[in-house]
């Protein structure tokens, strides 16, 4: 699913602003000041549970963009777990759970991403009747100004469910 999702990313999302791989946003932005906590909070997430199984449910549509719909409460459950860990400090848009996603299209015209979603509609049928898809880990990344810097990743290789 990765692979196939960086592709549609690639080629339809403009590339002056991909500075990112296919991914799922679990989190928008923690303080500076947390990252040495998470550095050393995220590998033990990591390390006790194993890949949250999710599943494709279709196309989003963000207006001028297009993102693949995803629904994973194994990974939510994680998500929640972080974001306990880390109440009081994070910001009002991390508050609230995510609409969980993989971004392949942004900042297009609405014709261009209406387009993409009727090309896309019968593949991600097809994609949601493959049966599961697994997170393999969980990615650390700081934001400079455009580009993001990958700080670590964290592979999940416990043994436990997070639901």
């Amino acid at each position: 699913m990765r692979g196939w999702a960086e592709g549609l990313r690639r080629a339809h999302f403009p590339p002056e602003r991909n500075h990112l791989h296919a991914h799922v946003t679990l989190f928008h932005a923690f303080a500076p000041s947390l990252r040495e906590e998470l550095a050393l909070f995220l590998p033990q997430i990591a390390a006790e549970f194993a890949p949250p199984e999710g599943r494709v449910t279709g196309l989003l549509d963000l207006g001028k963009g297009t993102a693949i719909r995803l629904e994973s409460p194994g990974l939510m459950a994680l998500r929640s777990m972080i974001a306990d860990r880390f109440h009081g400090s994070l910001t009002d848009q991390d508050l609230h759970e995510p609409r969980l996603h993989i971004t392949v299209q942004n900042k297009v015209t609405k014709p261009d991403a209406r387009a993409l979603q009727a090309v896309l509609k019968p593949q991600l049928a097809e994609w949601a009747e493959r049966g599961p898809i697994f997170f393999p880990g969980l990615e650390l990344h700081l934001y400079c100004g455009g580009p993001w810097e990958k700080l670590r990743d964290f592979s999940f290789r416990g043994k436990a469910s997070a639901v």
